[in-house]
């Protein structure tokens, strides 16, 4: 998984023809996926929709479950990028931080139908058990290279100080809750829909954290 801060039109060539092939294989994967099933769908049906070779594809991506879900990969890859380029400001809350650069990364997503494919890579994800491992796998890989990020740039306390991690934990779990309001929205919702539903995460997270377990009255109650 690769993406850049550079715009496509100013990449060399080379990178612009390899950039075109890595979006055309997503492309392929993802209506093919849904077209035909995951598992029905071979190695060897994508590389011949895009007349690519296997050599090809695998210089690209890792397996067909990482091509399922470039799209929000890419996205969270330039969240790291933003990581490592935001200043903190004074006094700023850490998750403050982290919640801007995660809306600048959805901004950031402007190639068309880039919405409609973390759709239908979430969906597989929901579906295929080899896909959702792989998505909870690079989950948690980011959620450890972001940390690292933090603590490489920032002061934020000792290794087995866990607010930080505890940060990204609660931001991860923002994103999900999310995701999942934008993907049973009816109709096309955009990466600003996206955005929108994770600014309503966002704000839900300090009355978390106070949020008190009263008995319920009615039927059923003791």
């Amino acid at each position: 998984m690769t993406t850049t801060a550079v715009p496509a039109d100013e990449l060399p060539l080379r990178e612009r023809k390899k950039l075109r092939t890595r979006r055309a294989l997503v492309d392929a994967a993802l209506e093919l996926f849904t077209e035909r099933g995951f598992e029905a769908t071979t190695l060897d049906d994508l590389c011949a929709a895009v007349e690519v070779s296997k050599r090809t594809f695998f210089r690209n991506f890792g397996s067909k479950e990482d091509v399922a879900l470039t799209p929000a990969q890419d996205m969270w890859a330039t969240f790291l990028d933003e990581l490592e380029r935001c200043e903190p400001g004074a006094g700023r809350p850490v998750i403050a931080l982290a919640q801007d650069c995660l809306l600048v990364a959805v901004a950031r997503m402007t190639d068309d139908g880039w919405a409609r494919q973390v759709r239908l890579g979430e969906r597989l994800a929901a579906r295929i058990p080899s896909v959702g491992a792989y998505g909870l796998h690079f989950c948690e890989r980011t959620t450890r290279e972001a940390l690292a990020i933090l603590r490489r740039r920032f002061d934020l306390g000792g290794a087995d100080d866990l607010r930080a991690r505890l940060v990204l934990d609660m931001l991860i779990a923002a994103w999900h809750a999310a995701l999942e309001s934008w993907t049973s929205m009816p109709g096309e919702p955009g990466a600003a829909d996206l955005a929108e539903c994770l600014r309503e995460a966002f704000a839900a997270i300090p009355g978390c954290l106070t949020l008190t377990a009263a008995p319920k009255d009615g039927p059923g109650a003791p």
